[in-house]
């Protein structure tokens, strides 16, 4: 069977469990990445399964009702956060008092453009400022610094690609990744402009990536603990409850590993300060504008 780069693909040694897209192939193998998984893998091409039209919308439709429920899991802590800082601002709602938000800014790096689109529109869902970025994975720690310097972000997101590769070495053996050097050497490239980890958050990593080496080069969250594959939108629901939790509160572990795909086997931190501010009064932008006087 002849197969072309771009096509939806699964593999039968996997019983079919994700679906990929190929980016790359040759006469006998193929280089396939996650479609929903950030995981990038070698496969050859006996294994290759095409995807047609009907078992594509299914695994459609299972996806966008599994990212459903995520979303309303975390619109329904955030209303809760909401209701507590509306009680806090106005003496247990004793006070008229206007307020306004200032969240946290992110940047997020992303090794698939696909990916980066996809959580650009999530980011923009959840109320949130991103500046996001494509860059190769490779290219990210050479980068990196002068995007810090230039948009001055509250959260970095480095992700992409990675796969934990068994013929490179164990698990516990960083070479042995595909792309775990190159986002702790990003982290360290960060840490050395913004040392302190409650002041610039960082989230790294992708699927299988290697957890403890991206938490040791200065990351407050990373993947993965048990070396699972992670969910495309992960980072983002990671850091999007850091950028709504309060400055004066510590995230909540647990409450972020909640509201992702993956859990704790897939997702791991530190404890971390939230960045979310308020400030008050709140002017509506139809209010006129008081003019200088001499």
């Amino acid at each position: 069977m002849k197969f072309l780069t771009g096509e939806l693909v699964t593999r039968a040694s996997y019983d079919h469990d994700l679906l990929f897209r190929i980016k790359s192939i040759t006469d006998q193998y193929a280089i396939i990445q996650g479609v929903d998984m950030r995981l990038e893998a070698d496969a050859p091409i006996d294994d290759l399964h095409r995807v047609e039209d009907k078992e594509l919308e299914n695994r459609e439709a299972d996806q966008k009702q599994k990212e459903a429920f995520s979303y309303r899991l975390f619109r329904q802590d955030y209303q809760l956060m909401e209701e507590v800082r509306r009680y806090d601002v106005t003496d247990g709602y004793e006070k008229d008092v206007t307020y306004f938000h200032m969240p946290a800014k992110v940047l997020h790096l992303d090794g698939d453009q696909i990916y980066l689109r996809k959580c650009i529109h999530l980011y923009k869902q959840l109320g949130l400022q991103v500046h996001g970025m494509h860059l190769g994975e490779k290219d990210m720690p050479h980068e990196v610094g002068d995007l810090i310097t230039r948009i001055q972000p509250d959260i970095v997101v480095i992700t992409g690609h990675d796969a934990y590769l068994k013929n490179k070495g164990e698990k516990k053996t960083l070479r042995a990744y595909r792309n775990s050097m190159y986002f702790a050497e990003t982290v360290r490239a960060v840490r050395e402009i913004k040392p302190n980890v409650d002041q610039l958050v960082i989230f790294a990593g992708a699927c299988q990536s290697h957890f403890e080496s991206l938490i040791r080069a200065g990351a407050n969250f990373a993947s993965s603990p048990a070396r699972i594959n992670i969910h495309a939108l992960d980072p983002v629901y990671t850091v999007a409850k850091i950028a709504y939790t309060s400055f004066m509160e510590k995230v909540n572990l647990r409450d972020v590993l909640r509201n992702t795909f993956t859990g704790e086997k897939g997702m791991g931190g530190i404890e971390t300060k939230g960045l979310h501010r308020i400030g008050m009064p709140y002017i509506h932008d139809d209010e006129e504008e008081v003019e200088d006087s001499d």
